[in-house]
């Protein structure tokens, strides 16, 4: 009898626990199809719904942990601090000394940067092109050498190795003369490097003040969304110089022994300005050093100075989870949707959402020339079968799509409108740089800054191959599938 109800029992306890987790599956499905869509673009809401329906409680967990694209609260007041201080201190765009005078159409556009992002466009620039890494490498070397007061340095990446110890030699030698030297790097972006405990021993030991850039580190106290990146890349000295654009400060194998093995070596694009856009500049680094240290540099934060011997203007477009507005993608989608003759894209991954899609196959289906150059091989597999899945689309919409040859990964991130506008920085054309990571883009119109910038592309061009329609339908099935498959992804990424 004792034995009939124990297994009566049992019967009943399982029935109430297989009742109880029925409820709850059925009950996290509804919850999240009420509030999963809420303020996000349908592509990003159908893949976590997708991740919640297939594997419901990690699904949900995962959702928990990075479902919200924001910064924390603090941070995002920070930067509003920051953009009402820039707001009130540079000058509008009706003010700046422009090197001639405004098309029509790109007024709105400049009206669009300067409301999400707090800066104005500025004239009086000048700027150089480096599409070599140890060129550039080289030039910010010296220009720390030749540094009086201050030297900032921000890089997602920043790491000491043979190829980049003479700039932290520059540095050491900087700070022993009596230059203030602050340096950000990203701390999930630097830990996945052999060098990251190196590279923080190196920068105390030369007395640099240093922080880490979105730290996440449980144990301290400090916890937030893991996979929210500062990805800018900057450096500024003596509020008088700058450079930015796609390069990490690490030897071009990323120090992989993979890469090495493989012969892969990664190829950036930067630029040097001089001129009132580094104040700019500089303020993108007050703005992140505030966020990081609670310490704000006003004295040192933005102005837009003087007539100098530049003939470029320029417009500070920062980005990321610490504005309302997604402030890179609607900069691009604008200049597409203004262009009228040629449009050329240069990124590394490319994932547009369907807005930028929209856009670039609307423009080459109007007759616009269009060309997009990638890699022809890719680093991260996720992210490189995602891209690939808008190739077909691409192409049909006759869009001309250029594999950079294998093993170089080319890792430069820049845009040209017709004649006329030039946009270079950090920021991919994918939807973690336009929801995810914090990036730094800089517009640039007038003097020969664009001719040189076509003298790259067609660099670019000679060391690449053209990827048809035909060649591209006629791929094996398994990487269709991999492709498409890796698409359902490309929101979460």
């Amino acid at each position: 009898m004792d034995s009939a109800d124990d297994s009566a029992g049992i019967a009943t306890l399982t029935l109430v626990i297989v009742v109880a987790l029925v409820t709850i599956d059925v009950a996290v499905r509804v919850l999240a199809i009420i509030f999963v869509p809420r303020d996000r673009r349908p592509q990003t809401a159908a893949a976590w719904l997708l991740a919640i329906f297939f594997i419901p409680y990690l699904g949900i967990l995962l959702f928990l942990m990075l479902g919200s694209a924001k910064l924390p609260k603090d941070r995002r007041r920070k930067q509003q601090e920051i953009n009402d201080y820039l707001l009130a201190t540079t000058e509008g765009i009706e003010r700046a000394a422009l090197d001639r005078p405004l098309p029509e159409w790109l007024r709105p556009i400049v009206e669009l940067n300067r409301k999400l992002g707090a800066m104005p466009l500025v004239g009086g620039n000048s700027a150089q092109l480096y599409s070599r890494n140890e060129d550039a490498y080289a030039s910010m070397t010296a220009a720390v050498n030749a540094a009086k007061k201050t030297v900032h340095v921000e890089f997602y990446i920043l790491s000491l190795d043979t190829t980049t110890a003479p700039f932290f030699d520059a540095l050491e030698r900087a700070i022993a003369r009596g230059v203030t030297v602050r340096v950000l790097l990203d701390h999930l972006g630097n830990r996945q490097y052999p060098g990251y405990r190196r590279t923080k021993s190196r920068l105390t030991e030369m007395g640099a003040d240093w922080h880490l850039m979105l730290p996440f580190q449980p144990l301290r106290g400090r916890i937030q969304r893991p996979d929210l990146r500062n990805h800018r890349k900057l450096v500024v000295i003596d509020g008088e110089t700058a450079f930015t654009g796609s390069a990490n400060f690490i030897d071009p194998s990323y120090q992989r022994r993979s890469n090495v093995k493989r012969g892969l070596v990664w190829k950036d694009f930067m630029a040097r300005f001089e001129g009132p856009v580094v104040a700019g500049i500089d303020a993108i680094f007050v703005t992140d050093w505030y966020s990081e240290t609670d310490e704000l540099l006003t004295r040192e934060a933005a102005e837009v100075r003087g007539a100098h011997a530049g003939v470029l203007d320029c417009q500070v477009v920062p980005s990321g989870p610490g504005f309302e507005g997604e402030n890179n993608l609607r900069l691009f989608n604008s200049l597409v949707y203004a262009a009228t003759d040629k449009i050329i894209l240069t990124s590394p991954y490319f994932v547009p959402d369907d807005s930028m899609l929209y856009a670039i196959t609307t423009a080459a289906q109007s007759g616009i020339h269009v060309e997009l150059f990638v890699s022809e091989i890719g680093d991260q597999f996720l992210v490189y079968h995602a891209q690939r899945s808008y190739y077909e689309a691409l192409l049909r919409a006759g869009v001309r799509i250029f594999l950079y040859r294998a093993p170089t990964i080319l890792h430069a991130k820049h845009m040209t409108i017709d004649d006329e506008i030039s946009i270079i920085g950090s920021s991919n054309m994918d939807m973690r740089s336009f929801t995810l990571d914090l990036e730094l883009s800089i517009m640039v119109r007038g003097g020969d800054f664009l001719p040189q910038l076509r003298e790259i592309e067609d660099e670019y061009r000679a060391n690449s191959r053209e990827l048809t329609l035909d060649e591209w339908l006629s791929r094996p099935f398994l990487k269709q599938a991999f492709d498409n498959v890796a698409r359902l992804t490309s929101a979460l990424q």
